[in-house]
């Protein structure tokens, strides 16, 4: 059988990689053919992600998939869904882009609000509300009369400037826009409004494109300095969010009510619609809107995921532990459940902290609960009690939504942890299907196939994904108990 060779690239907040998927016309097959881990800098007091390192390991990953296979179809990147960069009118980039875990991120918040507030961002854009997201950087550029905001000539996101150094073209990809807190959901484009009042540049932003769309081709500038052929970029879902809800593998009955549930460093929680849902009531619970493939609306929450025990398990490998990932989910197993619980989304467990298990266990003193001491104990109130917060996300999104959830669908890294997918069934009381790992990977392949013709829809895709991925189901068991005990969850997540 013939295969025609697509090649991913995955820029996640810690690390990414490239994959070749091998397509047969049915189904395909992937292969990671460079990792690379993505490591901010701290320097001058400022936390920055270091773009240019992250260029040259896209660079290296599409020689070594060439090496490998000889001829690529075409390629495309996603990645994380904050921060952006500069170029300026020579067409060079002005700096390095600030990472939104920096501590001066949040600094400014507070005078933009004073001029608008979470609740009109929210209803003027439809979008999560949240400092780390551009609005609040570029509003901070500004205050600061920064060198970015004075000389900048097009504002780039992270994905659109890998484009735009392998092609040199400037553009804006819809589903990463959209979570910026500039742009209307409702009427599909930029929102005046905020530009005007907060006294930002308008002409700084390209036009947007939809996923699906070729962008250019990789310049020969690049290409012959490489060693490589030309290749057709295409814009995916640049948001990771959206390209992993796309490769989503719906069974055949996707009639049934379902949600997803992407379980990586962030859990993000949510529903397709087919347009944005805006108003009080889900602004207050902590949803929002973002564009996703094909004009779909995706109604989500974000929750504080794995975040927290990869923080641990910093700790843990620091005091000489060199723990597994296999090994903490055995001995959380182990403990005694439902010995404490915390809130994920507290923002003391948000920030980076050198003694992860340290802080939980001062939580949980000061909640009056048990203290974990073990790497067990301390691994199991984590998975419970992010069980739990999706639990409550889950029923909340049913109600927002009006649609009682009938499946879950567990993508991305997470789903490798086993227990914690029961667990997740367990205290929903809804059966889960686990896979792919690689949803975000997937998803971008189904807007490459499409832009190169070989399927027309997302639904197409969608069934090519099902064809290609190794799916577990998970059915809830002790559904009483769990709902017993979450009572007490919520007393003490508040």
């Amino acid at each position: 059988m013939a295969y025609k060779n697509y090649l991913v690239f995955d820029f996640g907040a810690s690390n990414g990689r490239s994959v070749v998927c091998r397509y047969d016309g049915k189904k395909f097959v992937m292969e990671i053919t460079h990792r690379f881990n993505n490591t901010p800098v701290f320097a001058t007091g400022t936390l920055y992600w270091d773009i240019l390192g992250l260029y040259s390991e896209l660079i290296a990953g599409i020689q070594a998939s060439v090496r490998k296979y000889g001829m690529i179809v075409s390629t495309a990147v996603s990645a994380w869904g904050a921060d952006f960069g500069f170029i300026d009118k020579n067409r060079k980039l002005i700096s390095n882009p600030v990472n939104y875990r920096d501590e001066k991120r949040l600094k400014n918040a507070s005078k933009l609000y004073e001029i608008i507030s979470a609740r009109e961002l929210f209803n003027l854009t439809g979008a999560l509300v949240d400092p780390i997201f551009d609005l609040f950087h570029l509003y901070s550029l500004k205050l600061e009369n920064a060198t970015e905001f004075l000389e900048g000539d097009k504002f780039l996101t992270i994905p659109d400037i890998f484009n735009y150094f392998l092609t040199g073209e400037t553009y804006n990809e819809y589903t990463r826009i959209t979570g910026s807190i500039m742009f209307s959901q409702k009427e599909g484009r930029w929102e005046d409004k905020i530009f005007k009042r907060l006294g930002l540049r308008f002409d700084i932003f390209p036009k947007v494109i939809k996923p699906g769309i070729k962008i250019g081709n990789i310049l020969d500038r690049v290409s012959s300095k490489a060693g490589i052929e030309e290749i057709p970029v295409i814009a995916p879902a640049s948001h990771d969010t959206a390209s992993a809800v796309a490769g989503i593998p719906l069974l055949v009955d996707s009639s049934k009510n379902w949600a997803f549930i992407i379980m990586g460093t962030w859990c993000i929680i949510g529903q397709e619609t087919e347009k944005p849902i805006i108003n009080d009531r889900v602004f207050d619970e902590g949803f929002s809107n973002e564009g996703g493939a094909e004009g779909l609306n995706l109604f989500f929450k974000n929750i504080n995921g794995l975040w927290i025990i990869q923080q641990c398990r910093d700790k843990w490998n620091r005091d000489g532990g060199n723990i597994s990932w296999d090994e903490i989910v055995r001995l959380s197993s182990l403990a005694k459940p439902f010995k404490s619980f915390i809130d994920v989304s507290d923002p003391v467990f948000l920030r980076p902290q050198s003694d992860m298990p340290g802080v939980i266990k001062k939580y949980c003193k000061d909640k009056n609960q048990y203290v974990p001491e073990s790497i067990g104990e301390i691994a199991r109130c984590v998975y419970e009690s992010l069980s739990m917060k999706i639990k409550d996300g889950i029923n909340k999104s049913g109600i927002l939504t009006g649609k009682k959830i009938e499946i879950l669908y567990l993508v991305g890294g997470g789903i490798q942890n086993k227990l914690l997918c029961q667990w997740i069934s367990d205290a929903t009381g809804i059966k889960a299907i686990a896979g792919p790992v690689e949803a975000t990977s997937v998803g971008n392949l189904i807007m490459q196939l499409k832009a190169s013709g070989e399927i027309k829809t997302l639904k197409e895709g969608r069934k090519i994904s099902l064809n290609s991925s190794v799916l577990y189901n998970y059915e809830p068991e002790d559904k009483n108990r769990w709902d017993g005990e979450y009572d007490r969850y919520i007393k003490i997540s508040r």
